[in-house]
């Protein structure tokens, strides 16, 4: 067969995920809340003498590559299962971000961003946040004025190669990036891996699972050059 030109950007889904540290706390908590860790079990496997292998998956909504719908922030917020599929099928555009904190609007608008576009931005996270499971802390993320000059560009989808899209410094960042974005009809695509993928124009082809009234979706998510 010949070597297919998609491009998987998608991480693999187990155990050994990167996981992010506990989540900033409201202000009226006393401790922060605890991201549980994701468990693959194999409960029946046919090289150990059973008819058929089986798994079972424990896991959070926003584990591994997964896309956030607006219920993940926005109280009766669109659903994942409510998603159009032209949100994350379609020509998408690799930015290579070379700011070592943040995507800021000072980097974003050389590129003459359009109505209805998907961006997916390269940073140096890729892959140094995927070698280990441990959280680094210095991730590349979205500002919040990147977010809010993304929305008034109306793109369709934005997606970063870390497990968030924004800064968890503090609850109100977290909450605030988000908001932004998804009160806007824009989605989330969050932990894609970009090591080796240049920027340029591509096709994206991605879809999360149907959810019913999902706050976010696990998905595989492939490119092919244009």
């Amino acid at each position: 067969m010949a070597k297919s030109d998609w491009i998987d950007i998608t991480l693999p889904l187990g155990e050994e995920i990167p996981a992010l540290p506990p989540l900033p706390s409201e202000p009226t908590d006393t401790s922060a809340r605890r991201v549980p860790p994701s468990k693959v079990a194999r409960f029946l496997d046919v090289d150990k003498g059973d008819r058929a292998t089986m798994s079972r998956i424990e896991m959070i909504s926003h584990d591994g590559t997964h896309i956030d719908a607006p219920l993940h922030f926005i109280p009766g917020g669109m659903s994942i299962d409510e998603m159009p599929f032209e949100t994350a099928i379609g020509p998408a555009r690799v930015i290579e971000i070379k700011d070592e904190k943040s995507v800021t609007v000072k980097e974003l608008e050389p590129y003459n961003i359009q109505p209805g576009e998907r961006l997916l931005f390269k940073t140096k996270n890729s892959p140094r946040v995927y070698a280990t499971r441990q959280y680094l802390g210095d991730f590349v993320s979205v500002s919040l004025e990147a977010a809010r000059y993304l929305v008034e560009k109306k793109v369709r989808l934005v997606g970063i190669d870390y497990l968030t899209i924004a800064s968890i410094e503090t609850l109100e960042n977290l909450r605030d990036v988000h908001k932004t974005l998804l009160s806007n009809g824009v989605f989330i695509l969050e932990a894609i891996n970009l090591d080796g993928v240049k920027p340029g124009n591509y096709e994206l082809i991605c879809l999360p699972l149907r959810l019913e009234k999902g706050d976010a979706g696990p998905c595989r998510a492939v490119l092919r050059p244009l």
